[in-house]
C-alpha cells in the first residue's frame, strides 16, 4: 500500500506537470492579450504593463519563470483584478463552490445508491420503469435544461425560491438540485447494473439458503460489493462538484470559482486560468488516489499494485 501511495503521488506531480505546460503554451498561443479590451490604451501603456507582469519576455523564458515561481506556491498576480493575487482569489472563491458541490455530491449519494437498489429488487416492475426513466432523463438533459425549468417553475412562476445569490438556505436548493441531478441519475443507473450483478452471484444464493432475511443479505453482502463502481465514479464526480459546475454558478450568479474560471477566461487573465486549472488538475487527481485508497478499506480482496 505505501509504496502504491507513493508511485500515485509521484504520477500526480507529473500529470500535473503536464496539465501546467499544456495550459501555459496553449493559453498564450491564442492570438491578442489580456490588455486588449483596455479602453483608449496607448502602446506604451500597454507596454508598460507587459513589463510590469513580465509578459515582454520571450515566451520560454515566462513558462521558467512561472513553473519556478508555481513551485513555491506563488501563482502570482491577477492582470484584471489590481492587488489580488491569484492564491488570494482561489482561496475566496472556493468554498463557495465547494460548500455548494458538496451538498450536491451529499444529495447524489443518498438518492442513487437506496434508488439504484431498489430499481434491482424491483427489476421488471413499475418501480424500476420509473427510475430508469428518471435516470435517463437525468443524464440526457443538460443541465442548463434544469436550471431553467426550475428557476422558471420555482422562482418565476411560483416564486418559491429565490433566483440568484446565496444570501439565504432557500438560495441552495436550485442549485444543489441542479448540479446533484446528473451525479444522482448516473449513480442510480450504476447502482442498478452492478447490484443486478450481485444479486445473481452463488455467494448471494447461498446467502438466501442458509436463511439469512433479504434485508441482512443485501446490506451485509450485496451492498458492500455492488457499491465498488459507485466508488469509482466518487473521484471525478467529487472534483467536478466541489469546484462547482461553471453553467450552474453563471445561471444562478454563485460567485464561486466556476464563475470566476469563465471571467478569467473571457479576461484573458493569464495567471488565474493558470492558477485555477492546476487547482482543478491536483483536486481531480487527489481524489482519483484516494478512491483507490477506499477501493482497499472497502473490499480487502483487492490488491494496489
Amino acid at each position: 500500500m505505501k509504496k502504491y501511495v507513493i508511485k500515485r503521488v509521484l504520477m500526480a506531480i507529473v500529470t500535473v506537470f503536464i496539465v501546467a505546460t499544456l495550459t501555459f503554451f496553449l493559453m498564450n498561443l491564442v492570438p491578442g492579450g489580456p490588455f486588449m479590451s483596455e479602453k483608449a490604451i496607448s502602446p506604451q501603456a500597454q507596454a508598460a504593463l507587459e513589463a510590469k507582469y513580465g509578459l515582454d519576455k520571450p515566451l520560454g523564458q515566462q513558462y521558467i519563470t512561472y513553473m519556478t515561481d508555481a513551485l513555491h506556491g506563488d501563482f502570482g498576480d491577477s492582470l484584471k483584478q489590481r492587488g489580488r493575487t491569484v492564491t488570494q482569489i482561489i482561496l475566496s472563491k472556493f468554498p463557495v463552490s465547494a460548500k455548494v458541490g458538496g451538498l450536491a455530491i451529499l444529495v447524489a449519494v443518498c438518492l442513487g445508491i437506496p434508488l439504484g437498489c431498489i430499481a434491482a429488487l424491483n427489476r421488471g416492475k413499475f418501480l424500476d420503469n420509473l427510475i430508469s426513466v428518471i435516470s435517463t432523463c437525468g443524464i440526457a438533459v443538460p443541465s442548463f435544461v434544469i436550471c431553467t425549468l426550475l428557476m422558471y417553475f420555482l422562482g418565476v412562476h411560483l416564486k418559491l425560491l429565490p433566483t440568484f445569490g446565496l444570501a439565504s438556505w432557500k438560495n441552495y436548493i436550485m442549485p444543489v438540485a441542479s448540479l446533484a441531478f446528473y451525479p444522482t441519475a448516473y449513480i442510480m443507473r450504476l447502482m442498478r447494473s452492478s447490484m443486478l450483478d450481485v444479486l445473481g452471484q452463488d455467494y448471494m444464493r447461498t446467502a438466501r439458503a442458509k436463511g439469512l432475511t433479504q434485508f441482512i443479505s443485501l446490506f451485509k453482502h450485496a451492498l458492500r460489493n455492488a457499491v465498488l463502481p459507485v466508488v469509482t465514479y466518487l473521484g471525478p464526480m467529487m472534483a467536478y462538484t466541489l469546484t462547482g459546475s461553471f453553467v450552474v454558478e453563471k445561471i444562478f450568479t454563485i460567485p464561486g470559482l466556476g464563475s470566476q474560471f469563465i471571467g478569467s477566461i473571457n479576461n484573458r487573465d493569464y495567471p488565474i486560468i493558470m492558477g485555477t486549472t492546476i487547482f482543478l488538475a491536483t483536486l481531480m487527481i487527489v481524489m482519483n488516489v484516494l478512491v483507490d485508497i477506499v477501493y482497499k478499506l472497502v473490499d480487502p480482496r483487492i490488491k494496489l499494485k
